[in-house]
């Protein structure tokens, strides 16, 4: 019996890889003839890298970045196995982990970092992107990046504006000619589980301000420099980001994608499964273990065990989650997308017990759950 095992990170407790390998180990115990496949998933948040980097025995690179708030910090991307696909996880230099509480503030905060990244990667020779956007720290519509790879922004008196989102008030026109002409030889496709538009009360500061720092205040004046922005945008380029589908992704970065590089913005998960050849593993397979930390209706959304869900399903595949919680209100509405749906909290442990020593629990629950599932259909 061969068993794709792909969760998600457990936030807070196990990264993909991790949660995989404790899934790995509970099937095993049920049933030590069982083969199993570990192809821990993401969907295009923070992990992403790591976990495509680790299904396709692929490598990170290192280099010196400025962090969301302009100080040096060592980043890195990572490169597929196929050698030839870079992988930029926009959480790794302009992330809201990389600040402390007190530090977060979307009007200062810039994805410098995450420009200064793709240029080192281009300085390599990589051509083919794949972009992760989830876990930003920053507002600033990719701005920052923009001027790391060479594009202007200037104010009415012809003064070249910094970095920022509070910066961009007097932005006035754009100047692309320093712009890195190798972006225009290079493929991007952009992982993303947001479709935000980009102003507006469903917009990057309306929707995801207030998690970055911002006040009520201080989202009035974000909307206003990004309706701003995209004004300008629309007049350089005729691409009207306001309202377009996913641009408010990663504080309005998701705009700048789609404004100034070639690709295509895709969900992340299909993303992150593609990149792995999850498809082809699949269709060998007998039974797949999925799950994340919490899974609750938003996982409907996009996220990662609805993404491998949804695909097993189409191949008539049986699909398991097990995840460290479930919210009760939502389980009936999961249910119809799983053939099975479990929880370690399930068993009257605590979620600060099963966080605590998440991967053994991880290893019991799933010894269980496949015991009872070999019994029930008489698979081992």
């Amino acid at each position: 019996m061969k068993i794709l095992i792909a969760p998600d990170s457990f936030k807070g407790s196990m990264t993909a890889i991790e949660a995989a390998r404790a899934m790995a180990e509970g099937v095993q115990e049920a049933s030590p003839e069982a083969e199993v496949v570990l192809l821990p998933a993401a969907d295009g948040g923070e992990g992403t890298l790591a976990t495509l980097v680790a299904s396709t025995g692929g490598k990170t690179i290192e280099t010196v970045v400025e962090d969301p708030l302009g100080r040096k910090i060592t980043a890195q991307y990572g490169v597929l196995g196929d050698q030839e696909t870079c992988v930029v996880e926009l959480a790794e230099a302009s992330g809201l982990t990389l600040l402390a509480v007190e530090e977060r503030n979307p009007l200062l905060a810039s994805t410098y970092g995450t420009g200064e990244l793709i240029a080192h990667a281009l300085d390599a020779g990589y051509r083919k992107f794949i972009i992760g956007l989830g876990g930003s720290a920053t507002n600033d519509a990719g701005i920052g990046m923009l001027q790391a790879l060479g594009m202007k922004f200037i104010d009415a008196n012809g003064v070249e504006l910094g970095p920022g989102t509070v910066a961009l008030n007097g932005l006035s026109k754009i100047d692309p000619h320093g712009f890195d002409q190798r972006i225009m030889e290079s493929r991007f496709l952009i992982a993303s589980d947001v479709e935000n538009p980009l102003i507006g009360p469903q917009g990057a500061s309306a929707v995801f301000g207030p998690q970055k720092g911002a006040t009520s205040e201080m989202v009035q004046t974000l909307d206003a420099v990004l309706t701003n922005f995209a004004d300008i945008v629309e007049r350089f380029t005729g691409t009207a980001l306001h309202h377009k589908k996913g641009a408010g992704a990663a504080g309005g970065a998701g705009g700048a994608f789609q404004a100034f590089f070639l690709g295509e913005m895709r969900r992340g998960i299909d993303v992150v499964l593609e990149a792995v050849e999850f498809e082809e593993q699949l269709l060998g397979a007998d039974l797949v273990l999925t799950g994340e930390g919490k899974t609750d209706v938003q996982t409907l959304s996009g996220k990662t065990p609805i993404g491998i869900a949804e695909l097993a399903n189409r191949h008539g595949k049986p699909v398991i989650l097990i995840s460290g919680m479930i919210d009760e209100t939502d389980r009936d509405q999961l249910s119809p997308h799983f053939t099975e749906v479990h929880a370690v909290t399930d068993d009257g442990i605590s979620p600060e017990k099963s966080m605590a020593n998440a991967y053994d629990y991880m290893k019991m629950k799933t010894k269980n759950v496949m015991e009872s599932y070999f019994k029930k259909t008489k698979l081992q």
